[in-house]
């Protein structure tokens, strides 16, 4: 009689766990061009997976197409929380071929590759509207926060009712200034980091715990 009952109990255990399981929350990494989406994405899943997402670069719009990275259990303060991360193309209101060519590149790859930004920029849109659980909105704590696109983007966000986590990047640059970016946005927290550098990466871990658990 007890084995019996010890063999339900456990059956109940694991039918209980197959039933109440949560799929993984799929985190958008939203931001202008070069504001470091791709760095930080990177340094998210290496730290978790060992594992990269995508390539980095200085040159504007490398990251031309939602990038996924799935499965990253984080584990902070006795939260744990598994997410997928949408690594997604820089909006922009606009994306000029001559971008490129400042970076020494011939006409036609210039032109197809802003072909495919902005083929990027309405993917990211899609993603935003329909099929993210939350955002991690990064800027690059040197440029202006104060423009249309981060404007329209965290209304969006807003609009829709998402966690969001804003993240003051490139903190280890000289003219960095993290207080322009909450003045900004006061109406959300502001987490300062580096994601080059992995600076203040384990206060962005505890944000991601506590926003999307």
């Amino acid at each position: 009689m007890g084995l019996l009952t010890s063999l339900k109990d456990s059956i109940t255990r694991v039918t209980d766990g197959l039933f109440t399981s949560e799929e993984p929350k799929r985190i958008g990494i939203y931001g202008p061009p070069n504001a470091g989406k791709t760095t930080l994405a990177n340094r998210i899943a290496r730290d978790w997976t060992g594992d990269a997402v995508g390539p980095e670069s200085h040159i504007p719009h490398e990251t031309r197409r939602a990038r996924r990275k799935e499965g990253v259990t984080i584990e902070r303060n006795g939260r744990e929380v598994t997410i997928d991360i949408v690594d997604t193309p820089g909006v922009t209101t606009k994306v000029d071929y001559e971008e490129f060519l400042e970076h020494d590149m011939e006409k036609e790859d210039a032109v197809r590759r802003s072909r495919e930004a902005t083929e990027g920029v309405a993917e990211a849109m899609h993603w935003l509207r329909e099929d993210v659980d939350g955002v991690i909105y990064v800027l690059d704590s040197t440029e202006d926060p104060f423009t249309q696109v981060n404007t329209m983007l965290i209304g969006i966000i807003e609009s829709q009712e998402l966690p969001v986590l804003i993240l003051a990047n490139k903190i280890d640059k000289e003219e960095s200034d993290i207080q322009r970016i909450a003045n900004a946005f006061p109406q959300h927290e502001t987490i300062p980091l580096s994601a080059l550098e992995g600076q203040n990466m384990d206060e962005v871990y505890e944000k991601i715990a506590e926003y999307f658990a």
